[in-house]
């Protein structure tokens, strides 16, 4: 790798499926809600809304058959899961590894959740000193796939959105990462990432360094998945 490379201005960071392992805890929410009122809901209901505005999530719910407003929804999810990841916050291993040495490095990095403050709140005062900004999906207008949340994460660092590189795991959220302009790594988790020119798709993040971010900015792209998703 070319260790002259320069690094990126900021990293930008999706939370959940991402940095952490917590999406098993939002499907378990959502299957505990629904059995409240009677709705069957399939680890796959669950899959199928990763990564997406909440307000998605709640209303796809409420179409099943859970019968509460959306607020409603939104506010036992969120109690739910935020006092799991308060127990126990289930780091990724690789996306902690990078996390910790692009802090280390003195490069700013940004939390862009479509979770509301409550729980990226809880998750930031796990790591107090790894994120100089937090965006929210109560603080944006449009969620992902809009590339509105990457955007703001930007202004707020007062950096250039393209000189920035965005570590997403959902279709929704390369989507927004994507259309914002910064170099976007798509991990391979839970869900497929389709191919799109310019976006590096990787199974881990682990061998994943600086220097290789800063490349990224300059337009090296890593596709570790090829053909398959």
């Amino acid at each position: 790798m070319n260790e002259k490379a320069t690094p990126p201005a900021a990293v930008l960071w999706d939370m959940d499926g991402t940095l952490i392992d917590s999406e098993p805890y939002w499907i378990g929410a959502e299957t505990e809600l629904a059995s409240r009122f009677g709705v069957e809901w399939t680890h796959q209901d669950g899959l199928a809304l990763v990564g997406n505005p909440l307000t998605v999530s709640a209303q796809a719910m409420i179409d099943r058959g859970v019968e509460l407003d959306p607020a409603d929804v939104i506010n036992y999810l969120l109690a739910r899961v935020t006092a799991r990841v308060r127990e126990r916050t289930p780091w990724m291993d690789d996306a902690r590894a990078l996390l910790d040495a692009v802090v280390s490095a003195g490069i700013p990095c940004a939390l862009v959740t479509m979770s509301y403050s409550m729980l990226a709140d809880a998750f930031v005062s796990r790591a107090p000193d790894a994120f100089a900004v937090v965006v929210s999906g109560d603080q944006v207008t449009h969620g992902k796939p809009h590339p509105e949340p990457y955007l703001t994460a930007a202004a707020r660092l007062g950096v250039p959105i393209g000189r920035c590189v965005a570590i997403e795991d959902s279709p929704s959220g390369v989507g927004s990462a994507y259309a914002s302009g910064a170099a976007t790594i798509g991990v391979r988790r839970l869900t497929p990432i389709r191919h799109r020119p310019g976006l590096s798709r990787v199974r881990s993040l682990e061998g994943i360094d600086v220097a290789m971010l800063g490349r990224m900015v300059e337009g090296h792209v890593i596709d570790e998945l090829g053909a398959s998703v």
